[in-house]
């Protein structure tokens, strides 16, 4: 159970306010509760996503909502090849009647940004999302700016079309906390969604659930969240691991470990909790791992839970 500490958030109010995130997600993103819960842990836990998925399954509806949710402003990018890392950043611009140079924010100084089909921009500017993402400030003219605490990327990608896109390298994948699949929806739910579509939405658009400074205060919270030294051993070992399983090219990295602990965390307080558990490591080593860790012959899911198989559980 969540216990209340100095200057953090009453135990009943945040559980009020996961509710709301879930609930408002819920009744946009029909048929998901899953990702649901792991778009919301990747929120509280300060992380990027991406969603590898194919097109028309509710990526941006999702992301329009989440902004809505938390209260934040969202903004987004198309990427296509001949996106400049400018149209990202920003960039200043002479004021004819001042003679003095203006910015003009780009689309990272928003709450949440969507980088649609990631992997079609250059490699350059894909860059320029790897200072907004790693330190949450972007350098413009020798200047670093600051972005807002709790922006936050979602990026999607195409796995079918392959023509015209360009990798992601394993540096800026590395940044993301975790790779989510929406897939399709059953049967009832695509029923649901025929059904609504045929009256008024008014109903069915998100709403608001977090005042200004409560996004932040869960994350915050997040953080307090204590991880035992069994379960940290417990994480260090599930890291050597897949540094010596041939089944991955690369293992995890240490920013992947601690981003793997942070996500734990915020599982934990979903649930309830106060402390990690090693369930709660095992809940999130799919989304979070795959993201970052290569496998040989696309058979990652099966690599991870041969990991997971591999270490023992801490009593």
């Amino acid at each position: 159970m969540l216990v209340q500490s100095e200057n953090a958030l009453a135990p009943s109010e945040i559980s009020l306010l996961l509710s709301g995130m879930r609930e408002q997600l819920n009744r946009v993103l029909l048929g998901k509760p899953d990702v649901v819960e792991s778009l919301i842990a990747c929120v509280l836990a300060r992380g990027h996503v991406l969603f590898d998925d194919l097109p028309g399954l509710g990526k941006t509806t999702l992301a329009k909502a989440l902004a809505t949710v938390i209260g934040g402003k969202f903004t987004r990018i198309q990427c296509t090849p001949d996106l400049l890392p400018s149209d990202i950043t920003g960039f200043s611009i002479l004021n004819q009647k001042s003679r003095e140079f203006e910015f003009r924010p780009g689309p990272v100084f928003g709450d949440v940004l969507l980088a649609d089909e990631i992997n079609r921009a250059t490699p350059r500017t894909q860059s320029a999302l790897f200072e907004a993402m790693a330190e949450r400030q972007v350098t413009i003219d020798g200047e670093g700016k600051a972005l807002c605490p709790t922006f936050l990327v979602l990026a999607t990608q195409n796995p079918v079309e392959s023509v015209g896109a360009y990798p992601l390298p394993e540096a800026q994948l590395d940044r993301f906390a975790m790779k989510l699949r929406i897939g399709y929806p059953d049967r009832a739910s695509e029923l649901a969604l025929l059904e609504r579509s045929s009256r008024s939405l008014e109903n069915e658009v998100a709403t608001e659930v977090l005042a200004p400074g409560k996004l932040l205060a869960l994350q915050l919270q997040v953080a307090k969240i204590a991880v035992e030294a069994p379960v940290r051993e417990y994480l260090v070992s599930l890291a050597e691991a897949t540094r010596k399983n041939h089944a991955f090219t690369l293992g995890l990295s240490p920013r992947g470990l601690l981003q793997w602990q942070r996500v734990a965390q915020a599982k934990a307080m979903l649930v309830g909790r106060d402390f990690a558990t090693p369930d709660d490591i095992q809940d999130v080593s799919v989304p979070v791992l795959s993201v970052r860790l290569a496998g040989l012959g696309g058979a990652i899911d099966k690599a991870i839970e041969s990991v997971l198989n591999a270490v023992p559980v801490p009593m």
